[in-house]
């Protein structure tokens, strides 16, 4: 399924085109297939990726972030309780 937070193939966080990855916001089993199902991924550079200290798998903060960015952007057309069974929890 497409992202449901960027429609252009571009780091995230950049805007680069090079040295992408597909971050998968909720990551780990079942959370990544969830996540290919549903568009809860975006596009990062390697390193904002897995590639440096700052990259998300790294850094808490930017993880938290792309969660409730997601979270927010599912809740446009479906609700709370929805993303609650998909993930287990709210991140809002």
């Amino acid at each position: 399924m497409d992202s449901i937070i960027q429609d252009t193939r571009e780091c995230y966080i950049t805007g680069d085109t090079q040295g992408l990855h597909k971050h998968h916001i909720y990551f780990g089993n079942p959370g990544r297939r969830i996540s290919e199902e549903n568009g809860f991924w975006v596009w990062l550079r390697w390193d904002w990726h897995n590639g440096a200290e700052y990259g998300v798998h790294f850094n808490r903060d930017l993880d938290l972030r792309l969660k409730r960015e997601c979270q927010e952007r599912f809740e446009e057309t479906n609700s709370r309780e929805e993303f609650r069974r998909l993930i287990g929890k709210s991140y809002l």
